[in-house]
């Protein structure tokens, strides 16, 4: 069977005309032996906290911005970010211990190719989850330790619900 490649959908179930579409998407996806459609259903995951981003941007990274020189040089919150996003965010698939479904959100990629073949970085932190941004600004505060940076305010721990309870 050859068949254009099946576009990615999300379905929120949230009432009972959201559960009708799931189901009719279900009878009308194409059957196909050789390239299967994948039917997953899990609890909604819930991407990274906006007061996250503010903690973030106001005190690690400000924080590493202000006292942090190597070989004598100074560097903006800008590059920082940059960098630690090279650094620091999930590579596709596995990261350590953990699949990659718990630290991004779906379709998450960190790198590309440009039309030279050239890698270039598309990650971003706002396809994190909520774990996926514990564990960077862990990463980030870490390495701001590691060039004697001594934070303002000590530092955040975030976490998902689920990982509190388990």
């Amino acid at each position: 069977m050859d068949r254009p490649a099946f576009k990615t959908r999300t379905i929120r179930l949230i009432g009972q005309s959201q559960r009708d579409i799931a189901l009719a998407a279900v009878t009308n996806a194409p059957l196909d032996p050789d390239k299967p459609i994948e039917v997953v259903i899990r609890e909604e995951r819930k991407t990274r906290k906006l007061d996250q981003n503010a903690a973030y941007h106001a005190g690690p990274l400000r924080d590493i911005a202000e006292q942090a020189w190597i070989d004598g040089k100074q560097y903006s919150a800008e590059v920082w970010h940059e960098y630690f996003k090279r650094e620091y965010l999930p590579e596709d698939g596995k990261y350590g211990d953990l699949d990659i479904e718990l630290l991004a959100k779906e379709g998450y990629r960190k790198w590309a190719s440009d039309p030279a073949g050239e890698r270039v970085l598309i990650g971003s932190t706002t396809q994190l989850t909520v774990r996926g941004m514990a564990q960077y600004m862990q990463q980030v505060e870490a390495h701001g330790a590691s060039l004697g940076v001594q934070f303002h305010e000590a530092p955040i721990r975030w976490e998902s619900e689920s990982a509190r309870h388990a």
